[in-house]
């Protein structure tokens, strides 16, 4: 069984929920207290062993590539003042030379137009695909515990989460079969199902390890919803051939797609972190007594 080393990172979306704050900078590049969205991701695929980061760009994305990049003014000029934490924390999350690869997505054609883009860079192995809008948080990774997954089971598996059952039909929908290694048999899949219709309320949460041939699926798959290839479509095809497994993720995942979800994602890094915690609680407390202060009274 080969090992997953490499990782898909769709990075070619506009960013229109974001304007006009995403009209010069890509929404990858917004940060989350003082990470880049993007950086997190590679974080969450680099602790899970991955080798090689594979982006899939569009115009105006250029900074992404900068920021993977040595820039050695700024390490030169950080050793010469003295700045040695700030220094050693930029050289851990440098990758090394060769591990980035960059290809385009000339058109905007969906996510899995998008996966089938970097085909000549994943070749015949096993892959992961990291969506870059959700970010995770939890003592150990999301995709960690898939590759391990991928390592006991094989064949390819996706992660979920519980939604509200009456909010199934917003998502992609899997249904849940006899346990497997550390996970499951997915026995269906399902995107944004008819109200009441859904198997459960298991939800795809933007993290995937995928067999090669589903790029085969890809290259003839049909346009779906949005008039776009949609990748849970080639894996409803890959299903019928291969084996799917799902990983049951117990953290927490923000969807920094949306505005909401953005800042949301900032309150919980911020209060995750010990030195700003203290300072934050005590913020937001503030906060909420001056703008919100029938909330803080019914303990809402």
């Amino acid at each position: 069984m080969k090992k997953v080393r490499k990782a898909v990172f769709p990075v070619a979306g506009l960013g229109t929920r974001f304007l006009p704050a995403t009209k010069a900078i890509p929404k990858e590049m917004l940060t989350v207290v003082d990470k880049p969205v993007i950086q997190y991701v590679v974080d969450e695929a680099r602790d899970a062993g991955i080798e090689h980061f594979i982006f899939v760009t569009g115009r105006n994305k250029a900074v992404i590539e900068d920021h993977f990049d040595l820039q050695f003014e700024l390490y030169d000029t950080l050793a010469q003042r003295g700045k040695d934490e700030q220094l050693a924390m930029l050289q851990r999350m440098q990758p090394e030379p060769g591990q980035t690869s960059f290809t385009r997505q000339q058109v905007p054609l969906g996510l899995g137009h998008a996966v089938w883009c970097a085909r000549q860079l994943v070749g015949d192995e096993p892959f992961a695909v990291l969506l870059p809008d959700m970010i995770m948080q939890s003592e150990k990774g999301c995709m960690r515990s898939m590759v391990e997954l991928h390592d006991q089971a094989g064949g390819n598996v996706v992660a979920v989460q519980e939604c509200d059952p009456d909010e199934a039909h917003k998502y992609g929908i899997v249904g849940r079969g006899r346990d497997v290694a550390s996970g499951f048999e997915v026995t269906s899949m399902v995107e944004k199902p008819a109200r009441g219709t859904a198997q459960s309320n298991l939800y795809l949460n933007g993290r995937y390890i995928l067999q090669p041939e589903i790029f085969d699926i890809l290259s003839e798959q049909e346009r779906g919803a949005g008039n776009e290839i949609q990748l849970t479509d080639a894996m409803l095809k890959l299903q019928s051939r291969q084996p799917f497994h799902g990983f049951h993720y117990q953290g927490r995942t923000f969807d920094c797609g949306s505005p909401e979800g953005f800042v949301e994602a900032n309150v919980a890094f911020a209060l995750w972190r010990r030195d700003l915690s203290p300072r934050m609680s005590g913020m937001i407390a503030g906060l909420l007594d001056d703008y919100a202060p029938g909330l803080r009274k019914t303990g809402s």
